[in-house]
């Protein structure tokens, strides 16, 4: 994409900045437009076909078939504008990220409860690997 940046070392985050806007373009614009129910209809009528609408990549387009939030995050997406397309399809926030984080809703909402992840361990990549060494010793 471009040359990396600090902010790439944060585990489990991905930082929307002016590289990744400009990446996720008209994936983000193809969610936006999702907010007009002609649009629904149509989307849910033939997705594929909306989607050729819009000229995402290949990869962008198969992330939103397969409803893979995280390679749509990867690949530009913004979750805000995202949002639209998981309350398209009658998706919570909760469920969604839930999904993205590999818990089920009561673990998230419970780690949400709690404050969310600790700071420690996961400040940097290096510390996630750091503990996946551990466990497998």
């Amino acid at each position: 994409m471009g040359k990396p940046n600090a902010y790439d070392d944060i585990p489990g985050t991905t930082v929307f900045d002016a590289q990744r806007s400009r990446q996720g373009y008209h994936l983000n614009m193809f969610c936006m437009s999702l907010m007009k129910p002609e649009n629904r209809a149509a989307f849910k009528a033939g997705e594929p076909a909306y989607l050729d609408r819009y000229p995402m990549t290949k990869a962008q387009k198969q992330a939103v078939l397969d409803r893979d939030w995280n390679r749509m995050i990867s690949l530009g997406g913004n979750i805000y504008y995202l949002a639209k397309l998981f309350f398209n399809d009658r998706k919570s926030f909760q469920h969604v990220a839930a999904i993205m984080t590999g818990s089920t809703q009561e673990e998230y909402a419970a780690m949400m409860l709690k404050g969310g992840r600790p700071p420690e361990g996961n400040r940097t990549l290096a510390d996630w690997k750091k503990r996946e060494r551990k466990k497998h010793g």
